[in-house]
């Protein structure tokens, strides 16, 4: 009896066993096959490796559990593309480097599975749409229209030429922009040389025009100096001759009223400039004239 009952309690056993097992299995089965689709995105449900539907719907969703279904998701919303500088011909001959960027959306999630897979498979292959869509575009405009109003035009038929092609990997490319364009570098340190050089013209034509203006302003002072020191000489020889006449006159008056006076004091400032020192010697004959008051006051004495 005991060996029965012991039988019957382990065949229980594992049946409890076995039953905890199947709920755990059909818990996690449950819990694998539900998915979340948020607002932001769309899926595509891939049976082992084949798309069987795309969900773009946002809310709970399942799928076969266990691995058997996967869900790959996708953005919604707008994504960038960043294209590497490319050097482009312009209509007019002239080369630039453009450095471009764009703005699509997945609008066919089987279709973007199927040729490209994923972003990154996007990326290289719009790259290379987008590089030749520029170079067509660009290649038929010219610079000034680049670089005036004219530019979003330009801009908006390669957004249209880019998306004919990008249609084809599921996506909607609905923006097209550039954010810097340049010359390539051979061609600015030409313009840049070039322009040193017509900057350093314009300095030699400056100094030229300084120094030619200089010559002018310091002929014109040494000439007005000239002039001015001539006119200053013409009044001052003036007014020593117009001073000379008076004292001519002076003497002239002073002499006709005292002429003794006058020879006395004309003789006196002979005597006080010959008889400079107390060694002064004059070898002249005694009945000079000059010596006419020296006799007097010397027969005086």
């Amino acid at each position: 009896m005991a060996s029965k009952e012991l039988q019957t309690s382990s065949k229980f056993g594992r049946a409890g066993l076995l039953a905890s097992a199947f709920c755990v299995l059909v818990v996690i089965g449950f819990l694998s096959g539900i998915f979340v689709v948020r607002q932001t995105e769309q899926a595509l449900i891939v049976r082992f490796g084949n798309p069987i539907r795309v969900i773009s719907t946002a809310g709970l969703h399942f799928k076969c559990p266990f691995l058997i279904d996967e869900a790959i998701f996708f953005e919604k919303r707008l994504l960038a593309i960043d294209l590497a500088e490319l050097e482009v011909t312009l209509g007019d001959r002239r080369r630039l480097v453009v450095d471009a960027f764009g703005r699509y959306r997945i609008t066919d999630p089987l279709k973007f599975y199927q040729t490209v897979r994923d972003e990154l498979g996007l990326q290289r292959r719009l790259t290379a749409m987008v590089l030749g869509s520029l170079r067509s575009v660009l290649g038929s405009a010219h610079l000034s229209t680049i670089l005036s109003d004219s530019r979003s035009k330009v801009m908006d038929d390669l957004c249209r030429e880019v998306n004919k092609s990008a249609r084809d990997f599921g996506v909607d490319v609905l923006d097209m922009r550039i954010k810097r364009m340049d010359l390539p570098r051979e061609n600015t340190e030409a313009i840049c040389k070039r322009m040193i050089s017509e900057r350093e013209r314009e300095a030699r034509q400056l100094r030229a025009g300084g120094e030619e203006k200089a010559q002018i302003i310091r002929a014109e002072a040494d000439r007005s100096k000239a002039e001015k020191i001539a006119e200053v000489n013409k009044k001052a020889d003036i007014l020593i001759g117009e001073g000379e006449a008076e004292a001519g006159k002076i003497y002239a008056d002073a002499y006709s009223k005292s002429p003794d006076f006058f020879e006395f004091y004309r003789s006196m400032q002979a005597y006080r400039k010959s008889c400079t020192s107390e060694n002064t010697k004059i070898v002249m004959s005694p009945d000079d004239g000059f010596f006419k008051f020296f006799n007097r006051f010397a027969t005086k004495n």
